[in-house]
């Protein structure tokens, strides 16, 4: 009556590639710690977003226990940072040098 089901296959997470001298790179993180006296609100918090879809990497911002990916803007006003609050920024991806410099310098130019 109905077809067999075939398996779903997900693709296999690539390894990253060695990079100058037969180091590895996985990931870019840094730790800023908001400035601005209203924590990430609405307005910067879109801008945000607009400056992370600029690059192809995962970026993700984490406070506590929770993590939000750079590239949503409810999930970034979820996090709920108020002033003095570190945030925790990874980027992960074919970009992610640049993609974190990036994300940096909008963080200290806004937040």
């Amino acid at each position: 009556m109905f077809p067999k089901k075939q398996p779903i296959l997900l693709p296999e997470r690539q390894k990253p590639q060695p990079q100058c001298g037969g180091r590895e790179q996985f990931m870019k993180q840094f730790v800023y710690t908001i400035t601005d006296e209203n924590g990430i609100h609405a307005r910067p918090a879109g801008q945000l977003v607009q400056a992370a879809k600029a690059y192809e990497s995962e970026i993700t911002l984490t406070k506590g226990d929770k993590t939000a990916s750079a590239k949503k803007l409810f999930a970034l006003m979820g996090l709920g940072v108020k002033q003095g609050d570190p945030v925790t920024v990874t980027v992960e991806g074919s970009d992610e040098a640049e993609a974190a410099a990036g994300v940096e310098a909008f963080l200290k130019a806004n937040l």
